[in-house]
């Protein structure tokens, strides 16, 4: 068992997917792609040297839907059942290495056994209610334009709030990153509470930032957390927040991206394929602290 898993999510971008699965192509690797169903013509993807596993069961993946947590959960059971694997990293399809794969392979050799599991502690109580202890109608058009939908949907939240209608009371809900690298134990341990999941966070908001979290912490794999002071150092992952907004990383931060201690970066595209290409090479020839 010495070979990592790379779950990928994948619905656009697909030249930068294509870069992302290159930059993985290492022997020591497998990789699993999920393309959103509503894509109908998939791209033409390829290794050399990593087996590459396109998934044949596909979910219509929404924002903010539950949906997004069944496509996740068919990766990890794919992959599941082609391990065991030391490592099964979450990523989407935008996103990139910011370590060779020798620093990667040597980082998790070296902290075998942690889970890379991100947790946000701000205030996030009022934020968990709402998203998931208030039931959410239309959970697959959250982002659609009809101002019926989204009057009704508003209409229904105000009803629950104003009667404290509240679900999901017994649950010690965590929030934090949806992109994670756990071990063979606690993927198995997800895909086993994968009913609970479903039945938990049906009818909920952005739900795949939490269900992880919370199953991590609400079990034995707690005490395995890498970090619980800051999200990105907990999920090795640099994010590219804003002022409160997720967007994509510019040539401008490059420097910001060569000193970042995370192993992984999200998110970015193509508009300045030089700027990618700059990138790739950070994931090509960092090994800082292992030489």
């Amino acid at each position: 068992m010495n070979h990592h898993a790379y779950l990928i999510l994948a619905h656009t971008e697909f030249e930068l997917l294509q870069v992302l699965i290159t930059c993985l192509d290492d022997e020591r690797n497998e990789l699993f792609v999920h393309f959103d169903k509503k894509i109908k013509s998939l791209p033409d993807l390829y290794t050399k040297k990593a087996k590459l596993n396109v998934l044949q069961k596909r979910f219509d993946v929404r924002w903010g839907d539950v949906s997004v947590i069944e496509a996740e959960f068919a990766l990890f059971e794919e992959a599941l059942s082609k391990g065991p694997y030391l490592y099964y990293h979450l990523l989407s399809g935008v996103d990139l290495p910011i370590k060779s794969q020798d620093y990667i392979h040597r980082f998790f050799d070296n902290n075998f056994g942690k889970e890379f599991v991100g947790y946000t502690f701000t205030t996030m109580q009022p934020e968990i209610v709402r998203k998931c202890q208030r039931w959410h109608l239309f959970p697959r058009l959250f982002k659609s334009k009809s101002l019926l939908i989204r009057g009704i949907r508003h209409v229904a939240i105000r009803i629950q709030e104003t009667l404290g209608i509240k679900r999901n009371d017994a649950v010690n809900f965590k929030k934090g990153p949806q992109w994670v690298s756990i071990t063979d134990k606690f993927a198995h341990y997800l895909v086993d509470n994968k009913a609970w999941a479903l039945k938990t966070f049906t009818h909920s908001f952005c739900s795949d930032e939490i269900f992880i979290q919370t199953l991590c912490w609400n079990s034995t794999f707690k005490s395995s957390i890498f970090s619980t002071d800051n999200d990105e150092i907990g999920s090795m992952r640099a994010i590219g927040w804003r002022n409160g907004q997720l967007y994509d990383w510019r040539p401008n931060d490059f420097d910001l991206l060569l000193s970042s201690p995370a192993l992984f970066a999200r998110k970015f595209n193509m508009k300045d394929p030089f700027f990618i290409m700059r990138v790739v090479d950070i994931s090509r020839t960092s090994n800082d602290g292992f030489e």
